[in-house]
Order: structure tokens, then C-alpha cells, then sequence
């Protein structure tokens, strides 16, 4: 799909999805009805799995942000270094409603971005909620982000060819990084992947048509994200903030081009095509990928669901189109 068309759900949850969804119905946390954040963050922890794809290395570290250090994961490619062609360096925002997931439970994730697109991954766990409420990811996101910039060469990466990237909440915090960057004069950014991203945190956040059709039955429910939602802001104000609901900018002109990845049947479905078709109303080069059958969560499940192997495919694509047209350093 390209942005500026919208349709309805055309096609049933695709019938391995809906094996999945009933898996993750007995496993996956109910944030809506957990007794703490804490509990909900264990029960997460549980179900981290060791990804088994190599990559050519990984480190550990921190690095300054706004208060306090922000650990990060550097995933370096397989493939030789040529000195003279740095790669790209993309900066990735887990998802988890602000509120769980960490490194570890996107570690696959972001091994399989760093093989797929020869390019040096930098995956932030940033500030969580509710402890350290809005906008407090946004800062870390951006400080990383920042960070990344400034250590580009030590890096080996193409300060001409960054990319932010995030799923879900991840999502919402790419856009808003992206939003950061432009409005505070850099650093630069070449691409912004939006994986079925968090885009309305305003009073019109249940207006959209996949808030209703997908509200439940599709392993993320409306209800999970109220609770998110209630994790991350101090306030309803908070939300009419454009650092928080990025549809709100005043203008959207001059942001990196971008791919945007949705799921069918999600509710947040339509509020992330919206904003694509909001940005490519403001000029920017923007494509839309909705994956049919699938559902909120479903794109590191490659090895379970063709669907998501086909929506990397889309995605990895979008990305490297993007780079492939940067001039490099």
C-alpha cells in the first residue's frame, strides 16, 4: 500500500497467526490486569529466548544521557570493515508500551537487522515508565541517537547514512526522534522505520476505525493500551504534545523519508497509516506496507510466520532503497 489510500480489513487473522495469538494468550503478560509494572517486566523476562543468528559482534555499554547513563547494544556485521566505506548505522527503540521489554527481549530483532542491512545496529534501553515518565525515552532516544552521530567514525558508520528505527512504542519514539532531530538542527538523518508505531496519544486516540474492529480477540486489546498509555503520561495533556502523539506537529515537512509497517489486524493500524499519509502530504517520501492477516507484535516471528518474514522483506527493502540513494561520506 503507498500512502493516501485506506481500506478496511480485507482477509480473516491469518490462520497461523491465529495459532500464535492463542499461544501468546497464555504466556505473554496481561498489562491490563497484572498486579505491578514489576510483575509484568518478570513474566517478560521469562520469555526472552537466546537468539542463535550470528552476527560478527556484540557490545555492551553505556552512554551519557540527559540523567544519568543509558545502556546500549552495538551490533557490528559479519562482513570485513572496509575502512573506506563506513556502513549504515541504524538506532533501534524497543517496544513494550514504554513501560517493558528491554535489550534482551529484541536482541533477535536487531541481529537480524544488522545481517540483513550490513549495517551497524544500536539498540537503547531507555528510560522505562512508569518510574520515569514522559518524556523521558523521548530524551534518552534522541541522546542516543545524538551519541551515535557524534561516535560515527569510532563506530565505522556513515554519518550520512543513520537511520532510527522502533516497533510499537519503538515506533512512536523513532517519530518523535525524528521530529527531535529536524526542530534541534540535527544530527542528520537518512530514514525512519516506523514498525506499526504509536502515533495518537491525544483525545482522538480511539476515534480510528482498527480501535473498534480490532479491540480485542488480536493479542494487543484497546484496553493494553490505556494502560500504557497511563504508564507513560503524567497527564491528558501530555498527550496533545507532539513529542508524544508525532500527528500533532505542527508541520511534518522536512523529516527523513520513511516506512511505515502495519498490521492488519491491530488496533493501532490505522493511526500509523494515518501519519503516513500525513507525511507524504508534507512532502516526504513515504511508504506504507499493511501485512494482511497479521496482528500487533508479529514482525520478529519470521521463523514462525511467513507473514513476517514477507513484511521484513518489505521493510529491509524500504531501507535499503533509501541508502542506496545517500551519497556517502
Amino acid at each position: 500500500m503507498t500512502a493516501g489510500g485506506r481500506y478496511r480489513n480485507s482477509m480473516p487473522i491469518a490462520p497461523d497467526a491465529a495459532a500464535v495469538i492463542e499461544m501468546l494468550d497464555q504466556v505473554f503478560p496481561k498489562v491490563d490486569e497484572v498486579n505491578s509494572v514489576s510483575s509484568a517486566r518478570e513474566q517478560m523476562k521469562a520469555l526472552n529466548i537466546p537468539s542463535t543468528e550470528e552476527v560478527g559482534s556484540i557490545a555492551n555499554r553505556t552512554i551519557p544521557g540527559p540523567k544519568g547513563p543509558i545502556p546500549v547494544r552495538i551490533y557490528q556485521p559479519a562482513s570485513v570493515q572496509d575502512a573506506t566505506n563506513p556502513r549504515a548505522g541504524i538506532v533501534y527503540f524497543h517496544g513494550g508500551g514504554w513501560a517493558i521489554c528491554d535489550l534482551d527481549s529484541h536482541d533477535g530483532g536487531c541481529r537480524r537487522l544488522t545481517n540483513a542491512l550490513n549495517a551497524v545496529v544500536i539498540s537503547v534501553d531507555y528510560r522505562l515508565a512508569p518510574e520515569h515518565k514522559f518524556p523521558a525515552a523521548a530524551e534518552d532516544a534522541f541522546a542516543a541517537t545524538v551519541w551515535t552521530a557524534e561516535h560515527a567514525h569510532e563506530l565505522g558508520i556513515d554519518s550520512k547514512r543513520l537511520v532510527v528505527a522502533g516497533d510499537s512504542a519503538g515506533g512512536n519514539l523513532a517519530a518523535v526522534v525524528a521530529q527531535m532531530a529536524r526542530d534541534g538542527s540535527g544530527p542528520p538523518l537518512a530514514y525512519q522505520l516506523l514498525i506499526y508505531p504509536v502515533i495518537d496519544n491525544a483525545d482522538t486516540r480511539n476515534d480510528y476505525p482498527s480501535k473498534t474492529e480490532n479491540a480485542t480477540g488480536y493479542f494487543l486489546t484497546k484496553s493494553q493500551m490505556e494502560w500504557y498509555r497511563n504508564q507513560y503520561l503524567s497527564t491528558d495533556s501530555d498527550g496533545f504534545n507532539a513529542y508524544a502523539s508525532p500527528h500533532l506537529a505542527s508541520s511534518l515537512a522536512d523529516l527523513p523519508p520513511a516506512g511505515i509497517i502495519t498490521a492488519e489486524m491491530d488496533p493501532l493500524r490505522d493511526e500509523g497509516e494515518f501519519y503516513g499519509q500525513l507525511l507524504a502530504a508534507a512532502g516526504v517520501a513515504t511508504d506504507i506496507y499493511r501485512a494482511p492477516g497479521m496482528f500487533h507484535g508479529f514482525f520478529g516471528m519470521e521463523a514462525v510466520l511467513p507473514g513476517a518474514a514477507a513484511a521484513q522483506t518489505v521493510a529491509f527493502g524500504f531501507i535499503k532503497t533509501a541508502l542506496d540513494s545517500e551519497p556517502t561520506s
